[in-house]
């Protein structure tokens, strides 16, 4: 008998290809079924994630989800698939849910994080999980700019032009907060959705502000041109977490 199973792990993306299977290449999810595949008899599983991350980036709270026919207590079922998954990949939870839940499409909230380290010098110890910034930043203008980009809005100005979405480009972010301990500054963003690099646009275009760049105020510009030009840089990836997935 089949059965639903859902599975939120963590994931240090610095040795990944990104999440999405990709031939020849180390990916997540390449790791994942390879190692489900095995516990299956050698037939193959497909995984449904929540959402991709790219090269570089990691993961605090990815949830993905999988049909099988194996009977396993819940509880033995995160001992069995973290006994084969590589030292980068760790199974927080599985769990077994209804046929119909989805981990694409069910999905209420998502939660980005972006870590910055705003000072002079590098950590060379961290420097895979964060983008350092070495010039100061005006991290009250970037707080102020923050709540221009919250609401439902046609975000293509933080969106990738290599963008494969058909249709529109309107999302609802709930919330983006600029974040400030020490030297150290957390971009946290939550939405219902996102484009192909929208995160790490945002935060190339906070920065931007705290260099004095832009005005907090031209973020309702850069909305309303729909025009990626318009947005700041696109941050590197090894600052962005995904951190956490909220389903009903």
């Amino acid at each position: 008998m089949m059965q639903r199973m859902k599975c939120t792990i963590q994931y240090d993306g610095t040795f990944f290809y990104g999440f999405q299977i990709q031939p020849t290449k180390r990916t997540v999810q390449g790791e994942i079924e390879q190692a489900l595949k095995r516990m299956h008899r050698n037939q193959f599983v497909r995984i449904t994630p929540s959402g991709r991350t790219d090269a570089g980036v990691h993961a605090k709270g990815q949830v993905f989800h999988f049909d099988t026919f194996l009977d396993i207590e819940e509880s033995k079922w995160k001992k069995a698939l973290s006994s084969l998954l590589p030292g980068d990949i760790f199974v927080v939870a599985v769990e077994k849910v209804p046929e119909d839940f989805h981990a694409r499409f069910g999905v209420k909230v998502k939660e980005y994080r972006y870590q910055i380290l705003n000072q002079y010098d590098p950590n060379i110890f961290t420097r895979q999980y964060h983008w350092h910034v070495p010039f100061p930043l005006d991290v009250e203008k970037m707080k102020e700019a923050c709540p221009y980009l919250e609401g439902t809005h046609d975000f293509t100005s933080f969106s990738s032009a290599k963008t494969t979405v058909i249709g529109d480009r309107v999302r609802t972010i709930y919330r983006v907060e600029c974040l400030q301990e020490g030297n150290e500054l957390t971009i946290r963003v939550e939405g219902s959705g996102f484009l192909y690099n929208m995160v790490r646009i945002i935060t190339g275009t906070l920065v931007e502000v705290g260099q004095g760049k832009k005005r907090p105020g031209e973020v309702q510009t850069i909305l309303a041109g729909k025009d990626r030009t318009l947005a700041g840089l696109t941050a590197p990836p090894q600052g962005l977490f995904m951190w956490k997935v909220t389903y009903e």
